[in-house]
């Protein structure tokens, strides 16, 4: 019982990372139809840049959030590049942000080498039900839970975040009310790199991160959104808890190889879901 609470609560910490990462994703394609293959990148930089700041000399506290404003300036980067020019067709921004992702390795090897780093996250640890949890993993599930419910209040209760739901709903009918749909796309990047910046500052104490982690990222991330439809945020939330679980769960009573396998089965189990019940809906709803 307490091995399974151990997998248990770690495989929600890990998901509370997918789930972040998947966020971004889902707040940029909802304004944008943009699917941003560089959203793993926002969080491996803010946690070699986290592992930086530590290193020279910033506390804990401010070198995570400095961490995760260098990733918000990375996503906004990336949407000028991806989205800047007015017309671009979202598939010419999709291969945009997939060489950007490419050429970020590079430049992370340049700055931080290619071997993983990491630093020291939450001291100490708990013992509940026998099973020995360290502060760390429920610092993740607590930060994650405070930054969905102020995604919630952004975009019900601000005048940007009602910006970008009527972009997502119909960008047409937003532009007639004078709202710039580009510059609203330009937010989301960056409210995308915002939200894998936070992943990643949580999750490297966890888990070493280097300059090619953000495959493992994407994979699960983008499985997380798929779950939520890269649409709705709280199913994402909800689809990263799901995959960290299972992943937890494999690894704790299986084999830890058959993580990613994991997450790629479940990610075309819910799409054939999703395929198969789109034209029930469609019937239903004629």
């Amino acid at each position: 019982m307490s091995a399974f609470l151990s997998y248990l609560v770690n495989g929600l910490a890990v998901g509370c990372g997918f789930a972040l990462v998947g966020s971004g994703l889902v707040a940029i394609h909802r304004v944008t139809r943009v699917v941003n293959f560089a959203q793993g990148t926002f969080a491996v930089v803010a946690g070699l840049s986290a592992a930086s700041f530590l290193e020279l000399g910033l506390p804990h506290g401010a070198a995570e959030v400095v961490a995760v404003g260098v990733a918000a300036g990375a996503g906004l980067l990336t949407g000028i590049v991806a989205i800047g020019r007015r017309g671009t067709d979202p598939l010419a921004s999709l291969i945009v942000t997939l060489g950007l992702g490419v050429l970020a390795y590079a430049v992370e090897i340049v700055v931080w080498g290619d071997q993983p780093r990491s630093f020291a996250g939450a001291p100490g640890s708990v013992t509940v039900a026998g099973a020995t949890v360290q502060w760390q993993y429920l610092l993740v599930i607590a930060v994650t839970a405070v930054t969905f419910a102020a995604l919630w209040l952004f975009f019900a209760r601000t005048y940007p975040g009602k910006g970008l739901t009527a972009c997502a709903s119909d960008p047409y009918a937003a532009r007639l009310i004078g709202i710039d749909v580009r510059r609203m796309g330009l937010v989301a990047f960056a409210l995308g790199g915002l939200l894998g910046g936070v992943a990643g500052v949580l999750v490297t104490p966890l888990q070493p991160i280097s300059f090619d982690s953000d495959v493992t990222l994407i994979v699960n991330g983008f499985a997380a959104a798929v779950f939520g439809g890269l649409s709705r945020p709280v199913a994402t939330l909800a689809g990263g808890l799901l995959l960290g679980v299972a992943e937890a769960m494999v690894a704790g009573y299986l084999k830890a190889s058959y993580q990613i396998e994991v997450a790629l089965g479940l990610m075309l189990a819910i799409m054939i879901w999703q395929a198969t019940r789109t034209p029930a809906l469609r019937e239903e709803a004629m």
